[in-house]
């Protein structure tokens, strides 16, 4: 049994699951503290040039909310870096203070929309950069300890050691059993379960990760001590998903499914994504309409037609026509087999390389959003073509069809185009973070993140690395989940 003496000397007792973030956020938290019940006086008392100040404040933080959560994604740090509330909630803040700091500064002068779009932008970019660099020089490092073996731990060593840990260490792992093993996947061997409790006091994790494995009763006891003491004890792919805003595929249980059941069935899922759907799709039709003759004339400079149509697999495995300019020379497939698309694809006209770098290629399936067969956001819709051999060699594939494909999407934003069924499991390990965290703070952020890329130019080269185990894994259970989902009205 752990002691809970320790629990006040230890760091884990009191360290968040990730490295904190107060330091960066009590600096606007004071400014706003501060300025706040001056900003509530003179709204109700100063004119500002025919408005209340009050209402300029309410017009302007919107504006700089905007602004924040583009500047904000172009600097690089991921979404779930803060998470979406607090990146927005950061916005409203500053806009209260940046925007009450000009009228008093000027009373009289209103700031255009242009410039305070300029300014927010540029004022939250710098912001995430620092963020970053505190992350990596300033913030305390994060400790992990790693109970359990298997592909999912040594992947999670390997990707840290490799740098694409921000803000984590992995301190050691503890083994189920004894084998001899002095390293595992380069991190050291600090004893089996048995001495859980010595490791943890000896180690000073801030965080235990559960990895997959046969996980024995006498292990789970063990951890059950740890956590009451006061340590943080999750599983690994909790911690993926919260550190690096993807599952891992291979590691994926039974309860992870029925959690993404239970979040499937939120009213959200429905009326509310569907009311966005159909607002956010007429008002960017209305917006980009005139593009659209422009664009045509445009894709009519090489042989072919203007409008490529595809037959998709959406919500359910239900398959729709979906509509998009033609990117690509019309003897793209001359001999009728299915080809996959990549960044740098050689069948790309001049013309299609710039449309699809700006995603314009794709305004025409704002009509399949209209239509209900698509949605703003959601998993890329892939051909049926390439079905077969997706569901082969990819786990739990199919499960992306639980929710509508969208336009853009999570792993849009972060993975690009993939050309291989491995690269295709990478991306499906951010669509299943979406699936379960989509909400519609999430939706709005990934269509600004979608903005910053088209902006930046950025296709989202990244990769992470791929942790492949048996694809044979026994999928009884997303089976059952399906049919569930099938029924839910």
């Amino acid at each position: 049994m752990l002691a809970h003496d320790s629990v006040a000397s230890h760091p884990g007792s009191d360290m968040p699951a990730r490295p904190p973030r107060s330091a960066i956020l009590l600096p606007s938290g004071r400014a706003v503290a501060t300025l706040f019940p001056l900003l509530v006086i003179l709204g109700v008392t100063e004119p500002v040039g025919g408005w209340r100040l009050a209402e300029t404040l309410a017009v302007q933080c919107l504006v700089w909310t905007f602004a924040a959560a583009v500047g904000y994604s172009m600097a690089g740090p991921t979404l779930t870096a803060l998470g979406p509330r607090v990146a927005v909630a950061r916005g409203i803040l500053l806009g209260i203070v940046l925007s009450g700091a000009s009228q008093i500064w000027f009373p009289g002068q209103r700031i255009s929309v242009g410039m305070t779009l300029c300014i927010g932008a540029a004022t939250f970019a710098a912001g995430a950069w620092w963020e970053t660099f505190a992350l990596r020089h300033v913030v305390p490092v994060t400790r992990l300890l790693i109970v359990g073996g298997g592909s999912g731990a040594r992947a999670l060593i390997e990707e840290i050691a490799e740098g694409r840990g921000l803000g984590y260490e992995v301190v050691g792992v503890v083994q189920e059993s004894e084998n001899g093993a002095v390293t595992f996947g380069g991190a050291p061997v600090l004893g089996t379960v048995n001495d859980l409790g010595n490791v943890i006091a000896a180690s000073r994790p801030n965080i235990v990760v559960l990895a997959p494995g046969p996980n024995r009763l006498e292990t789970f006891s063990r951890l059950l001590d740890a956590a009451e003491a006061g340590f943080r004890v999750v599983e690994l792919a909790h911690f993926y998903e919260h550190a690096y805003g993807r599952v891992p595929v291979a590691d994926l249980t039974r309860a992870w499914f029925m959690s993404v059941l239970h979040l499937y069935q939120r009213p959200y899922s429905r009326l509310t994504k569907r009311t966005l759907d159909i607002v956010g799709a007429c008002l960017l039709l209305l917006l980009t309409l005139p593009l659209f003759p422009a664009l045509a004339l445009l894709v009519r400079l090489s042989d072919g037609p203007i409008l490529l149509r595809q037959i998709r697999m959406g919500e359910h495995g239900r398959l729709f026509t979906i509509y998009k300019f033609r990117t690509m020379r019309a003897d793209a497939e001359a001999h009728g087999v299915a080809i996959w698309a990549s960044d740098e694809d050689p069948r790309v006209t001049r013309v299609g390389s710039v449309a699809r770098r700006l995603r314009l290629d794709e305004l025409p399936q704002l009509w399949n959003v209209v239509r209900g067969d698509m949605s703003l956001v959601g998993p890329r819709p892939e051909r049926p073509e390439f079905m077969d051999e997706l569901t082969l060699q990819v786990p739990y594939w199919t499960r992306r069809h639980l929710v509508k494909p969208g336009i853009t999407g999570w792993a849009q934003v972060r993975r690009g185009y993939t050309a291989s069924a491995a690269a295709t499991s990478e991306k499906l390990s951010y669509d299943l973070w979406y699936i379960r965290h989509r909400s519609l703070t999430v939706d709005l952020a990934i269509l600004l993140r979608t903005v910053a890329v088209v902006l930046s130019g950025d296709r989202s080269k990244r990769r992470a690395p791929t942790n492949r185990a048996a694809a044979g894994r026994d999928m009884s259970l997303a089976d059952d989940l399906v049919a569930q989902v099938k029924q839910t009205p």
